[in-house]
């Protein structure tokens, strides 16, 4: 019997596919970067950022422009992934590999195992176009493979410069998010400050959109994520629609913002989608959001309708008045060493009468799940807690005590649901790829400028790919202040949902109308070939509607 092939039909095809690029990264040789503008002084110094960062705090805004024809010298760049798994990192490394080689074929590019551990412990290897091709337009992190070891203490540091140093990188590229990317802003100073020749560049990288501002205008594996999911939920409304007699309650990955469960409601236009900056901004409760979605079902049983979709982020806990003071106490238990976390009569002894009040009225199991082990920032790990279970049991619990509801409870046949880590590491979208692609490029260009402390960045996003523009931004530039493990720390500052934005006041406009008609939408699988609208198409996010 014969043996199957290494790689599916779909993963040759998309070695095979050739990104496209902005019309200025077309003749590497004759572009460069130049100064653009410089911030405000007050500005710079608000927060006392800049004191942290005298070394890299104070540069420029780039942009890349048309110039002479320049002869360059090689380059040895290093590169690693840093958190969780993007569509589209892959390409990042090719982009910086081809043009590395189009620049000077002498360059050379070395990828460290593991994620920062393997840049402090010196763990590398070289990648070479052969060694490359397999992984072209392809998911996942695994050429090199990624870790969330944060590089902070003065041994790691030290760690990482003698690395470095020992393979005399020109340059080093950190894909990650902003956690990652705050990394690059400290190791940035510190080479700056030691004297080292090693340029840290960054590149953009998380599903959740929340590494986004004035100069990012979307992360790299947002757009792939989100069409994943919808595909997937587009085939629950089809199914419940096809049934009539399911509620699926979808949690969606986002810990931090809305993004993701927005750009989805919109793409699919479900019945209603729970946005955690709008439970924020209108200070609800608990109970509140509750309620909202117990009406939503009401209105649609006075339609004889007895099934939909609801979409939950999965971090809005931390958007509910009375949760979000809970859990920030709860994330400040590691710092007291009398506590022990399993012990929840201990916890509750250390937490205020607020949060003590908000803890007990929780089902049992939810009050252990927010007390879990940690995530390496010190909080709470909200992708494991179940909070589509909790609103579909206190939901029930409110359906039933509404007397024209309770002769028909027992339609109310609720289906959790997690659209999670399927969407981390699936095909890049054509709109990824070519995007990473030309991130890639970029961070490599950046390099060659002796461009230290930045982070690639590109846009006009929403624009055919040509007319994307390549620019350089400060990275230290993007923090702020914020408490971590009980300490304050300077990180690079989440992007939320723009509640005066396009897309949400679109889905403002609809809502009404899709909580009651069946107006789903079925996006189905990517698309990689055929129309471009099809097949290009950038995320609604960008869109002007």
């Amino acid at each position: 019997m014969s043996s199957l092939p290494p790689f599916s039909a779909l993963q040759t095809a998309r070695m095979n596919y050739k990104p496209l690029v902005p019309e200025i990264l077309n003749q590497l040789k004759s572009i460069k970067f130049h100064a653009d503008f410089l911030v405000k002084e007050e500005k710079k110094s608000q927060e006392g950022i800049a004191k942290l960062f005298p070394h890299t705090y104070f540069q420029p805004f780039l942009s890349l422009k048309s110039g002479l024809q320049k002869n360059s010298s090689s380059l040895k760049i290093g590169v690693l992934f840093s958190g969780g798994q993007a569509p589209g990192g892959h390409n990042v490394v090719a982009g910086i590999l081809d043009a590395l080689l189009e620049l000077n074929k002498e360059s050379e590019l070395i990828g460290f195992l593991n994620g920062p551990e393997g840049l402090i412990n010196s763990q590398y290897k070289q990648i070479t176009l052969e060694s490359l091709f397999t992984y072209r337009n392809q998911g996942g992190f695994d050429l090199l493979g990624s870790g969330r070891t944060k590089i902070e203490s003065k041994q790691q540091i030290q760690a990482a410069i003698q690395t470095v140093s020992s393979l005399n990188l020109d340059g080093l590229v950190i894909i990650g998010g902003d956690d990652s990317n705050t990394n690059s802003a400290f190791l940035a100073e510190a080479f700056e400050r030691e004297k080292v020749k090693t340029c840290v560049v960054g590149v953009p990288k998380t599903i959740d959109g929340d590494l986004k501002n004035e100069q990012i205008e979307i992360s790299f594996g947002y757009d792939t994520a989100c069409k994943t999911y919808s595909e997937i939920i587009g085939n629950l409304a089809k199914d419940a629609l096809s049934a009539k007699k399911y509620y699926f309650f979808v949690k969606m990955m986002g810990r931090s913002a809305s993004h993701i469960a927005l750009e989805c409601a919109v793409k699919t236009q479900i019945n209603m989608v729970v946005i955690g900056e709008e439970i924020a901004a209108l200070k609800m409760s608990l109970d509140e959001v509750v309620k909202q979605i117990a009406n939503l079902i009401c209105k649609r049983a006075d339609a004889d309708k007895y099934y939909g979709v609801i979409l939950i982020p999965e971090g809005i806990v931390e958007f509910i008045e009375e949760f979000k003071q809970m859990i920030q106490e709860v994330n400040q238990l590691d710092c007291l060493k009398n506590v022990q976390k399993t012990d929840l009569d201990q916890v509750k002894e250390a937490l205020s009468s607020k949060s003590v009040d908000c803890l007990t009225h929780l089902p049992d199991s939810f009050q252990k799940q927010l007390l879990l082990e940690r995530d390496c920032h010190g909080n709470v790990q909200v992708s494991k807690i179940e909070i589509e279970r909790l609103l579909i049991d206190l939901v029930q619990k409110e359906l039933i005590t509404r007397s024209q509801f309770k002769d028909s409870i027992h339609k109310f046949s609720p289906q959790p649901f997690f659209c999670g880590y399927e969407g981390r590491s699936a095909f890049p979208s054509n709109f990824d790829s070519n995007y990473c692609y030309a991130l890639g490029k970029s961070a490599a260009l950046l390099i060659e400028s002796k461009a230290n402390g930045y982070l690639a960045t590109i846009s006009g996003l929403g624009l055919p790919v040509e007319k994307w523009a390549v620019s350089g931004t400060p990275i230290a530039q993007m923090l702020h202040f914020e408490n971590r493990k009980g300490e304050k720390k300077a990180v690079i500052q989440k992007g939320l949902v723009d509640l005066d934005g396009k897309i949400f006041q679109f889905y403002q406009q609809q809502k009404e109308r899709w909580a009651i008609e069946d107006n789903y939408q079925v996006p189905g699988p990517i698309q990689f070939q055929g129309d471009l609208d099809l097949t290009d198409a950038p995320p609604l996010i960008l869109k002007s509607f």
